[in-house]
């Protein structure tokens, strides 16, 4: 170690050209999380251990949870890869005048990705033919192009509940399959539609909100119900933004062509779950944001803000701004 330097703490998965940047500002102990095997999450008792054992002054972490005896060390810094820092507690670092570091916007692309993935496979019968194909049932009584007919989406439209970061990455590549998108957003001068109009207007309706007390089931029976008859459903953001028994009501009656979903409530189904029962289903374990490329963004914006720390500068990607304006 080369005291003249701090030492930096990581447990949050960093890689690409910006981690030897990170290199040269400190001496950094790489232990992600998610290299783990079995998977390791530590509480903030087993990160006061680590950093003492290693002596850091900068922390950055993903999945570990910061709170209390962290922020009696001596530290500089909190980095959390996470676009909401929901590991930290910020009240805390605040009044410790320890200043934390967000990643908003990291896993952008790669949900927006996933998004336009759902869609394909839901539109396109991709669950159902596979199947048909793995078991030998591909002719019967009906062959193929009659059961699996559906509109193309290029001159359909799509409707985006939330224009944030992932919904913008969203719009463009759906505006790039030739469809026209509507988006509603109360935080975004340029969403323009009420949810209502969305609904009524849209042959898919796509969830980027974030998960909050505001929108904790946005979409409950009477959404759905407004919803046009053979829309497609899809959610890359949290269960928790819809209500799910309504969401099966939707399918078993026919009103939805079907629904794409990359996260449920507790993260695994029970095996009886009604979702399980639907071919035109298509079901992802929350790997929207499960790329590569994530990691170096996160990673960017990281050693982007403990630069700046270090310089004696505000940095950017701040997450509790009081640090810096008492």
């Amino acid at each position: 170690m080369n005291r003249d330097k701090p030492v930096a703490l990581v447990t949050a998965p960093l890689r690409g050209p910006d981690l030897d940047r990170l290199r040269q500002l400190a001496d950094v102990v790489l232990d992600p999380w998610i290299d783990q095997v079995p998977l390791r999450v530590w509480g903030p008792d087993q990160l006061v251990t680590r950093i003492d054992e290693v002596g850091a002054r900068i922390l950055v972490c993903e999945a570990d949870f910061c709170s209390g005896p962290v922020f009696e060390r001596d530290l500089l810094v909190i980095g959390s890869t996470r676009g909401d820092p929901t590991n930290v507690d910020l009240e805390g670092a605040t009044a410790a005048g320890i200043p934390v570091l967000r990643a908003p916007g990291r896993n952008a692309d790669a949900v927006a990705e996933m998004t336009v993935a759902l869609l394909f496979a839901v539109n396109r019968n991709l669950r159902a033919g596979d199947r048909d194909m793995r078991t030998g049932q591909v002719f019967g009584d009906t062959i193929p192009y009659q059961r699996f007919r559906t509109w193309q989406l290029a001159g359909r439209t799509a409707g985006l509940v939330g224009l944030g970061a992932v919904g913008r990455a969203t719009k463009w590549r759906l505006e790039g399959l030739g469809m026209h998108v509507l988006a509603t957003d109360p935080y975004a001068d340029d969403a323009t539609s009420s949810l209502d109009e969305l609904l009524a207007g849209s042959d898919v309706v796509s969830m980027h909100a974030p998960a909050s007390p505001e929108t904790f089931g946005l979409m409950s029976a009477a959404q759905f119900e407004a919803m046009r008859d053979g829309a497609i459903y899809l959610n890359t953001a949290r269960a928790g933004l819809h209500d799910t028994d309504a969401l099966v009501t939707a399918l078993a009656a026919g009103k939805l062509a079907g629904a794409g979903l990359d996260h449920v409530e507790g993260e695994v189904l029970p095996d009886d779950h009604p979702l399980l029962s639907f071919d035109n289903v298509v079901l992802t374990p929350h790997i929207g944001g499960a790329t590569y490329d994530v990691e170096v963004n996160q990673t960017t914006m990281m050693v982007n803000g403990i630069e700046a720390v270090l310089a004696g500068e505000r940095p950017p990607n701040l997450a509790n701004p009081e640090v810096y304006d008492r």
